[in-house]
């Protein structure tokens, strides 16, 4: 070798049938309950559903907290009819969301013009997935709203019937949407807090925490790949676990591009709408974007995270993000060391000019030649439009590829690597002396390498790779960016 936390549950209603039972007055209509023991329905509204042959949607509604934001949830009211006519809505809950609130989501959305009905299915365990009133209540829906709760139990219906179903809204034009928990569940990898609920501090001192826990293939939605939610974020200091989430999530491989975007969104009215363009719009309290776009340095079992360069940006009231076209700039950066993050996680300076290699625009491509087994001998790399992509191969055991580049004094290079499986492979990053400066050595062959440096002086800089085990013609790649 080289050198339980409780889980958190947001409250519902406490009486949901007996709050059904007296809205009678208002127009409601109370339902009995399914002949699936453990499913308690109630409806609201007219007990028809719409009637309509196609919808304008999708869209999305992603809130900080459990509560429906009137703001975001009539602008996806107004997405899905086309500002005509009224839709049906179905709250989806889990049966721990109970709790001191006196008013369910329903009575929200029954006060939003546009809303014909609200039925809430409280759902109790798996295999209610399987309900046909649940089901045949998602699927008469045009928008599937998920409570605050326990997002296990939501994760735990893929594979279900109710799975499928809620895929039906969104197939159809309608939407989805949901609050802390179902946040969680509408992004492309779901936190589940199956096992416990992690907080920052635990997840950063080791990503591979019992605590963080993971499901994936259970919604793909149009325009928002390759995300992570997160809830009451600036509140409960959640920053640092989505930046655990992001690492795991590139380590692991569980996204489709490399890349993990984390999407957190502050509690106390805080709420993004996303319309079927990709464009997310923000209601109320903060929100935050991160990516992660290279390998961690470290995300090892046991092991502190340490990450560099996060890319964040900072949504506020009436702000945008697009997530079909998403921004190359407009971000401000922040690494975690050894699990310890960087300092003012929640504000900083965007970067506005990112030509010349933070990440934007179509960059550059090098194939190195060989002899390049020595500073003296590196490929040079400093004339290039970065980002630049570096390929080449470990011809021998003791072949070491060298690369030269300039960096001016504050300027950070970052050289992430994707090593084929034919061989391991270490990357380390040298002054113009030859003396090394920073490393990364992950074990085994096909584990990809990344490190980044910022210069205290201008000057020139090395990248190596060595092989370190086995040899081959595969080829790696290397990306090499300078911000």
């Amino acid at each position: 070798m080289r050198p339980a936390l409780p889980r958190l549950r947001s409250t519902r209603s406490a009486a949901l049938l007996a709050l059904a039972l007296t809205a009678a007055g208002a127009g409601a209509v109370a339902a009995p309950p399914s002949a699936h023991a453990s499913v308690t329905r109630i409806r609201l509204g007219s007990a028809s559903d719409v009637s309509r042959t196609s919808w304008s949607g999708p869209a999305f509604t992603f809130n900080g907290d459990g509560a429906v934001v009137p703001d975001t949830a009539t602008k996806a009211i107004a997405a899905i009819t086309g500002g005509s006519g009224s839709i049906d809505v179905t709250v989806l809950a889990d049966s721990a969301s109970t709790g001191a609130s006196q008013t369910p989501e329903c009575d929200v959305f029954m006060r939003l013009s546009g809303v014909n009905s609200c039925t809430t299915d409280v759902v109790t365990s798996a295999a209610d997935g399987n309900s046909s009133q649940v089901n045949t209540d998602v699927r008469n829906a045009e928008f599937a709203y998920f409570a605050g709760g326990n997002q296990c139990v939501y994760a735990s219906w893929k594979g279900t019937s109710l799975q499928a179903s809620v895929q039906s809204v969104i197939a159809k034009g309608g939407g989805s949407g949901g609050g802390s928990a179902g946040h969680h569940v509408n992004s492309a990898v779901v936190y589940d807090a199956c096992t416990a609920s992690t907080d920052s501090p635990t997840a950063l001192a080791n990503p591979y925490d019992r605590s963080v826990t993971f499901t994936t293939g259970m919604f793909s939605w149009p325009n928002y790949a390759d995300t992570v939610n997160d809830s009451h974020f600036v509140t409960r200091d959640r920053m640092g676990r989505t930046m655990a989430f992001l690492a795991r999530a590139v380590k692991d491989g569980l996204t489709t591009s490399g890349k993990a975007w984390g999407v957190g969104v502050e509690q106390g009215g805080g709420s993004l709408f996303l319309d079927k363009n990709g464009l997310a719009t923000l209601s109320g309290s903060d929100a935050y974007v991160v990516l992660g776009d290279h390998q961690p340095e470290q995300a090892v079992s046991g092991r502190p995270l340490t990450y560099s360069n996060f890319k964040i940006w900072h949504l506020t009231a009436g702000q945008t993000f697009d997530f079909k076209n998403r921004p190359t700039c407009g971000y401000y950066t922040r690494s975690v060391t050894n699990g310890t993050p960087d300092a003012n996680l929640y504000a900083g300076t965007p970067v506005t000019d990112c030509g010349g290699g933070g990440g934007g625009g179509t960059g550059s491509s090098f194939t190195e030649t060989e002899p390049n087994d020595s500073t003296g001998a590196a490929n040079d790399l400093t004339g290039l439009a970065y980002p630049a992509t570096v390929t080449g191969s470990m011809r021998s055991a003791s072949d070491r590829d060298y690369y030269k580049l300039s960096l001016t004094s504050g300027q950070t290079a970052t050289v992430t690597c994707a090593i084929p499986s034919a061989y391991d492979a270490d990357l380390y990053f040298m002054n113009a002396n030859g003396s090394t400066l920073t490393r990364s050595v992950n074990d085994g062959r096909g584990t990809g390498e990344s490190l980044s440096w910022t210069a205290t002086g201008s000057g020139t800089y090395y990248a190596d790779l060595e092989a370190y085990s086995g040899s081959g013609s595969a080829t790696y790649s290397c990306r090499v960016t300078r911000s």
